[in-house]
């Protein structure tokens, strides 16, 4: 009788630390990731302008920077702006295709009006871990 009950005891502990093991699909987007998301979407949104004048500016020069960079990337504020407003108010819940995804369309390589998970960084930010004014001895 005592080692039924050690043997259930032991499958009793055990067996929550095996269902641990499995990692689903979508656990990466959660409610605080899309907390996450809308704050920086409201908070950095307006990174939208200068980052579309910069690419048209590449692609089609100073005057189109000026003039259609400055509409298209202040309306581009504006949707990311919204858009994190939306996710804001609504991150508890799964809302975007019954997950907590983002809700704008993603950013499609051979389209320039796709928009990225999170705002995009300017030129003067690096994800990089060393100094560049290290000099390396």
């Amino acid at each position: 009788m005592k080692k039924l009950l050690l043997v259930l005891a032991t499958i009793a502990i055990a067996s929550p630390a095996f269902a641990d093991i499995q990692d689903p699909p979508m656990n990466d987007q959660g409610p605080t990731t899309k907390l996450g998301r809308g704050l920086s979407n409201i908070l950095f949104g307006i990174g939208e302008l200068p980052d579309t004048m910069m690419k048209i500016n590449e692609r089609e020069g100073n005057a189109a920077a000026f003039s259609t960079g400055i509409v298209k990337g202040t309306t581009r504020s504006i949707v990311r702006i919204g858009a994190g407003i939306y996710e804001f108010l609504t991150f508890p819940f799964p809302t975007s295709r019954g997950s907590f995804r983002q809700p704008m369309k993603s950013n499609i390589p051979w389209i320039h009006s796709g928009y990225t998970e999170y705002v995009p960084e300017m030129g003067w930010e690096s994800r990089k871990n060393y100094n560049s004014v290290s000099s390396g001895f």
